[in-house]
């Protein structure tokens, strides 16, 4: 099968790791799950949730291995989409979902979020 050799692993095990949570200038950031395993096909949802009520922007980065970060998403509230990736912010909640619908192998990578 053209993935299994493009991959190096079957096609039905997908590895995503996540960023740990971090602390900087008070604001205390958490991601969960720091890290999963997922079927091929399947959707996931990772959550960003921080401390500091003053914050009106959020931003989704995901980084290959040995590349720099790249954004997948601005928002300072509501809803965004881009292909088989969605996000939501709800600044009131502090909290931030990323979904990946039908997961590729491809995905595989760090994904984590910022808020300022």
């Amino acid at each position: 099968m053209e993935v299994e050799t493009r991959y190096g692993y079957g096609a039905s095990l997908l590895i995503l790791c996540l960023h740990l949570a971090w602390v900087s200038c008070l604001q205390k950031v958490e991601q969960n799950p720091q890290s999963l395993k997922i079927q091929e096909g399947e959707s996931i949802t990772i959550n960003c949730s921080y401390t500091e009520t003053t914050n009106q922007q959020l931003q989704w980065f995901r980084q290959d291995p040995g590349q720099g970060l790249i954004s997948l998403f601005y928002l300072t509230s509501g809803e965004k989409e881009n292909g088989r990736l969605r996000s939501r912010y709800s600044m009131k909640e502090r909290h931030s979902s990323l979904h990946i619908i039908n997961a590729q192998p491809g995905d595989s990578a760090i994904y984590l979020c910022a808020v300022r």
